[in-house]
């Protein structure tokens, strides 16, 4: 049954924003009845649609985002009273700009998401490199929070390329890139030469 209507809407803004006064929701700790499915969707490009009406207003979308809960392929909105299901095309967030830092470990990728958030790329928040139906290309995505994601954008997707590197993992050449001292594989290396 879908939870329909503005007070749907305002019921979920509401306490959401109560939540986040008092600093990052503890979402993790929230396990509220499930109330139905929102016909909210986040769209592949990462826009946010409220009864298949684009959500124009940043702020109201970084609130929801901070409440953003999954749960196996299942993505909810939580707040402490009511838990409520919406639809992620892909990820539930975009990557959309790379700085590069030097650490103790060497390099550092940091990465801001289009709900602003900044995330630090290493052993807690991996990349990962998903094969791309169809093209044989890659799709990249980052850990954000909480088994959420960001998909890396076309353009940072090569920067990785860029600062990419080879090295052996278990007996095998791969190319991929570092942050932190983790090391993230693309591909064998013998597929990113043959593209060279």
């Amino acid at each position: 049954m879908a939870k329909e209507g503005q007070g749907a809407l305002e019921s979920i803004t509401g306490a959401v924003a109560r939540a986040a006064a008092k600093g990052p929701p503890p979402v993790e700790r929230w396990n509220p009845p499930f109330c139905g499915d929102l016909d909210m969707r986040i769209a592949a490009d990462g826009a946010w649609f409220y009864l298949k009406t684009p959500i124009g207003r940043p702020a109201l979308v970084k609130l929801f985002a901070s409440v953003l809960k999954r749960e196996g392929d299942r993505y909810f909105l939580v707040t402490p009273v009511e838990k409520c299901g919406i639809r992620v095309d892909d990820a539930p967030f975009l990557a959309v700009e790379l700085a590069v830092d030097k650490g103790p470990a060497g390099r550092v990728l940091n990465f801001r998401t289009n709900v602003d958030d900044w995330v630090v790329c290493g052993p807690e928040n991996p990349l990962r490199f998903e094969p791309e139906a169809g093209t044989g290309g890659l799709k990249p995505y980052l850990h954000v929070r909480r088994d959420l994601w960001a998909k890396v954008t076309r353009a940072l997707f090569f920067d990785l390329v860029e600062l990419g590197e080879e090295r052996e993992l278990e007996g095998r050449a791969m190319f991929g890139v570092a942050s932190m001292g983790a090391f993230f594989p693309m591909a064998p290396a013998e597929q990113v030469r043959d593209f060279s």
